[in-house]
């Protein structure tokens, strides 16, 4: 099964209407990103207020439909919307169906944190050395990859403190990575929270 895959940059005061039309018009999914990633001038979001959406000031909206949508009813929708939108800034491509969480799972390669601690996906065989202490993962849906700064600062921490002896608590643990590299790196007891059910899966 193919999806259509509708894209256009905005700016966004834009946003909102654009997003609610879209809406209307059946898309089954909106994706909001940064039209400036490319150019090194991404502005990370990373934990906006209570309430807030704050939004870049030019943003890429990509917009997700049915293989069989009615292409010029789309265009149509949007220069209602839009009067100077030109055809040249809207861009349609199709896209096969496949398994999201697996797709960039597959992209997930081996990280090193500190000087012994690694983590590896789960099919991935570890390269033997000495003193390397190794996380298999398979995180899912669950945050904690080690791909995000607060992840990759905390696993560097664990790697040069001395645990020995310690009782640690993850809190809020997600795919539990924290709490894993803990016991591995010799904590006494490890104790894993969450109340995310992909998480506890």
């Amino acid at each position: 099964m193919t999806w259509l895959e509708l894209s256009l940059t905005l700016r966004a005061d834009q946003q909102q209407a654009v997003e609610e039309a879209l809406d209307d018009v059946g898309a089954l999914a909106v994706t909001l990103l940064d039209a400036d990633a490319d150019t090194g001038n991404e502005r990370a979001i990373l934990e906006p207020g209570v309430g807030e959406t704050p939004l870049w000031s030019l943003i890429m909206l990509s917009a997700l439909f049915e293989a069989d949508v009615d292409r010029s009813g789309l265009l149509h929708v949007l220069g209602e919307l839009l009067p100077d939108l030109e055809p040249a800034q809207i861009a349609f491509r199709e896209i096969a169906d496949q398994d999201w969480t697996r797709a960039w799972m597959d992209q997930f390669k081996p990280m090193q944190f500190g000087k012994r601690l690694w983590i590896y996906p789960w099919n991935t065989e570890p390269v033997p050395e000495a003193d390397a202490v190794v996380v298999r993962l398979d995180p899912g849906l669950a945050f904690g990859t080690g791909t995000h700064p607060t992840t990759a600062l905390c696993l560097e921490w664990l790697d040069q403190a001395d645990l020995a002896g310690k009782r640690v608590i993850d809190y809020g643990c997600g795919s539990g990575v924290l709490a894993i590299a803990a016991a591995l790196l010799g904590a006494r007891e490890v104790i894993a929270i969450d109340n995310d059910p992909q998480a506890i899966e």
